[in-house]
């Protein structure tokens, strides 16, 4: 299961979703922290299944940025669209993207 929560921004939608697994979690690696346990608020909102459709919770053309932490939520962005390869970094071998519409 994932987290996902849409917030509201003036440049537009922020999409952050995170496995349900790791919303108790601090990653760090090096220099790197994803702090997901101090700002579960941000990504815990509505449990969705990994195979959800995405488009028929949100427009995705309103999305204006969007944050995933771990494997499910990663494969998940990669489906709708919204992220790329590209974009998806590891930490402690979790993956996660940050992407903005630009």
């Amino acid at each position: 299961m994932i987290f996902i929560k849409i917030h509201d921004s003036e440049n537009g939608k922020i999409l952050a979703m995170c496995d349900e697994k790791l919303i108790d979690e601090i990653l760090s690696e090096d220099e790197l922290v994803i702090n997901i346990k101090n700002y579960q608020d941000f990504y815990s909102g509505e449990l969705i299944d990994k195979h959800e459709n995405l488009s028929s919770r949100i427009s995705l053309k309103e999305i204006f940025s969007a944050n995933i932490i771990g494997e499910e939520a990663v494969a998940l962005g990669i489906k709708n669209k919204i992220i790329s390869k590209e974009h998806i970094k590891l930490i402690n071998k979790i993956p996660y993207a940050h992407a903005y519409k630009i």
